[in-house]
Parts: structure tokens; C-alpha cells; sequence
């Protein structure tokens, strides 16, 4: 199939399955690309937590943070399904700041980002992004900005009602009602720009090689499996990556790596049209498209 043939196939795949996808993925080691809008702005959600990685893993190397200085963590307290560790802690606790970056990364632990936010602000966060060279991610507000939505004033079987808000309260510029939803406010990003993000981490470039490869072995460690690891592990290959999650977006960013030598990114940005909270779905349909993309730059 040709590549107008399989993107125009893919985009019907997702408008009947409910879904709007921003997707890229690129061959490392050539730079070829297919994508579906790769440049449309949407929030990031978890998402950021790669880049506030980033910022604290150079001030750990410049030598500004320690990474084994211990900060007392305010529990999350948050007993709703979904959030995880330090999230769901009720009592206070000490952890190092190698290890919130370990529970931010890993296991999309907001508390634990929050904290780390707490060294590193957005504004600074964002501006270091600048100096890497790394641009098209917008770093605006702390993860917990994020926790006051409609869904957490609801229970949980009205969830949906949540969900119907976040997908009809948008507007054609892509401002929304949600202020964790309109890119204006939003932390936002493209898939270009995390697919950019992730060559730089996999790839020679201004990031220091210590800040590559930790955050690889981070992204490596993700127990978020559920949505592309299924297409793209195996006993032949290797997914690192991060997943986000909030109201009706879907996303996850990560690397394949084949056993043969081959590297791809890959990034799939998703809304869905559904008001639903649990879509597995949604969950496999995107990670079908984005297969589909990486099958057709592997095998042409």
C-alpha cells in the first residue's frame, strides 16, 4: 500500500473508532518519517513529566541539585482509581530526588513530579527546553493543576458526564472551557516535537549523554503497559516510553528498538470522541495506527 493509501486508511480507522490521532513516527537512524497531523497543538498532561526529567537530571549534573537529597513529600491522599504512588500516600515521607524522578517517570507518579517541580518551576523547566534546543513543548503549570477536573467532583459512575464536557466544551481554536484542556493555558505539545524530544534522548544532541541515559533507563522502567507496549514488545524488541492521561486524551511517546539494530519513535496524541472513561478500544486502536506507521517505514 502506498503511504497516501495506508494514512488515508488509518484516519477513517480513527474517526470510526471515535477518536482524533496526532501521530509520528521516525526511523532513527535515516530520519524517515510518516505521520498522521503530527503538528497539531494538544495538551500534554503527563507528558511533561519528560521534560521536567530532563531539567532535573542537567541541575543534578551542573551540580545545582543533589540527587540523593531527601525532601519531605506531602501525601496525595487521592483514593480515586488511576493515580499512583506518592499519589495515594496518606502520610507524609521522605524520598530522594533520584527517587522522585524514578516514581515521576516510571510510574507517572504526580505528587512526586510536584515535588520536583518544586526545585525546578515550569517557567524554568520551559526555559531550559530553549537551551537544549528543544522546542514546539509549552511547560506552563504544575501535575496539580491537573487533578481539578469535573471528574474528581464526580462519582465515579458519572464519570462519563465528565467526559461529555471535556469533549463538547471545545472550540474551533482549540480553547477550551477546561483550562487543563485549551492550549493556551495547557501544557502543551505536538508529536513533532516529542518525536524531536526523543531522537534527542536516543541520538547525539545538546542533552548531556548522563541525562540520556538515565532518563532511557526511566523510560525503560515505565509499568504503564497497557496501551503501545503490547504492539511493540517482544522477545526481539524493546519499548521504552511515557504514557498520559487526562479526561478524554490519550497519549503515549517511546522508542522501539529492534534486536536487528533498528530505532524508531514513536508518538501518538489522541482525543477521543467517546464519554467514556474505560475505552480499551480506544487503547488498542491507537496503538493498531501507530504499528501500522512504524510496519510501513520497517517494511515499506
Amino acid at each position: 500500500m502506498t503511504a497516501e493509501g495506508l494514512l488515508r486508511t488509518l484516519r477513517q480507522d480513527l474517526r470510526d473508532g471515535g477518536l482524533f490521532g496526532s501521530f509520528l513516527v521516525r526511523d532513527l537512524h535515516t530520519g524517515d518519517e510518516v505521520g498522521i497531523e503530527p503538528d497539531i497543538e494538544l495538551p500534554v498532561a503527563s507528558l511533561v513529566k519528560l521534560p521536567l526529567a530532563i531539567a532535573t537530571l542537567e541541575r543534578v549534573r551542573r551540580g545545582e541539585l543533589a540527587g540523593d537529597r531527601a525532601l519531605e513529600v506531602r501525601p496525595g491522599r487521592i483514593t480515586r482509581p488511576g493515580p499512583t504512588g506518592l499519589t495515594r500516600f496518606r502520610h507524609p515521607a521522605r524520598v530522594a530526588v533520584d527517587d522522585l524522578l524514578y516514581l515521576a517517570t516510571s510510574l507517572s507518579d504526580n505528587t512526586a513530579a510536584d515535588a520536583l517541580f518544586g526545585l525546578t518551576p515550569p517557567a524554568r523547566v520551559d526555559a531550559m527546553l530553549g537551551e537544549l534546543g528543544l522546542t514546539g513543548i509549552a511547560v506552563r503549570h504544575t501535575m496539580d493543576e491537573l487533578t481539578d477536573t469535573p471528574v474528581e467532583r464526580l462519582r465515579t459512575q458519572e464519570a462519563h458526564l465528565a467526559h461529555s464536557l471535556a469533549i463538547d466544551a471545545g472550540t474551533v481554536g482549540r480553547g477550551h472551557r477546561l483550562p487543563q484542556l485549551d492550549v493556551t493555558r495547557a501544557n502543551t505539545g505536538t508529536a513533532r516535537a516529542f518525536t524531536d524530544l526523543l531522537q534527542a534522548l536516543w541520538t547525539p544532541s545538546a542533552v548531556h549523554p548522563e541525562v540520556t541515559a538515565r532518563l532511557r533507563t526511566l523510560m525503560g522502567d515505565n509499568v504503564m503497559r497497557h496501551r503501545l507496549a503490547p504492539d511493540f514488545s517482544s522477545d526481539s524488541s524493546s519499548w521504552s516510553s511515557k504514557t498520559a492521561t487526562l479526561l478524554n486524551l490519550r497519549h503515549e511517546v517511546g522508542v522501539v528498538q529492534h534486536a536487528d539494530g533498528a530505532v524508531y519513535a514513536v508518538a501518538a496524541l489522541t482525543e477521543s470522541r467517546v464519554p467514556a472513561a474505560t475505552q480499551p478500544g480506544a487503547e488498542a486502536l491507537m496503538a493498531q495506527v501507530a504499528r501500522e506507521l512504524r510496519d510501513h517505514l520497517r517494511h515499506g
